[in-house]
């Protein structure tokens, strides 16, 4: 036999003042947050997901099928992450092979001047004597080095530039007024900054092919 409670209910009635208390506690917060490296990692499967969408249904087009499965469905899934491996792989021969050929090349010539150097070359050394030392040791690309030089010391010398260690060869150029000087000067700071700069191979045959044109241009500035 069933007994039917028939006692007097007390109903509980929650007010929006009631429900708003509950929302401004903290405790009752219950919605997540991503964290900074889930929320990049989601990133990624994101972009990641939308590209494999996309190459999907270009090769499901062409083969003419409505859903990929059995090893197309492989290939899909697994071309992304061969196409990134192929990416890194190229990346680090690319660095390797650079990296590798400037401790072969870069160290077996390097070059012994530096530009901090100028300065001192300039007003204490003899040029002359350095540009001999450095062709007796087969050292062109050195010895036009201090050819540029000894051109901008003559320059300086005659008061036909300002030399200063913080200016450019272009700067140079702009402040020499006799059109034959600017032509001569254009010309061999276009070798020097080939040689030097450019690493421009060269030998003793070519080397008296270039000193000729320094010289050209410390004979024109005797005649001033």
């Amino acid at each position: 036999m069933v007994h039917l409670d028939d006692s007097p209910v007390d109903v509980k009635r929650i007010s929006q003042e009631d429900l708003s208390k509950y929302n401004e506690d903290s405790d009752f917060n219950y919605i997540e947050t991503p964290e900074g490296d889930n929320a990049i990692a989601e990133f990624f499967q994101s972009v990641s997901s939308f590209f494999i969408d996309i190459l999907r249904a270009i090769l499901e087009a062409i083969f003419g099928v409505g859903h990929a499965t059995g090893i197309l469905n492989f290939i899909l899934t697994a071309f992304p992450y061969l196409a990134f491996a192929t990416l890194v792989f190229l990346f680090l021969k690319f660095f390797l092979k650079v990296k590798s050929k400037n401790i072969v090349y870069g160290q077996a010539n390097p070059p012994t001047v530096k530009f901090s150097d100028d300065e001192h070359i300039i007003k204490n050394e003899d040029i002359q004597s350095l540009i001999q030392k450095a062709i007796s040791q087969n050292n062109y690309r050195l010895a036009i080095r201090y050819h540029y030089l000894q051109s901008l010391k003559h320059l300086s010398e005659k008061q036909i530039i300002d030399w200063k260690q913080q200016k450019t060869n272009e700067d140079y150029i702009k402040e020499i007024s006799q059109d034959q000087l600017k032509t001569e000067f254009t010309t061999i700071t276009r070798i020097y900054d080939y040689v030097w700069y450019g690493e421009f191979p060269i030998d003793d045959l070519k080397f008296g092919t270039l000193s000729t044109v320094f010289e050209k241009l410390n004979l024109s500035l005797k005649t001033i």
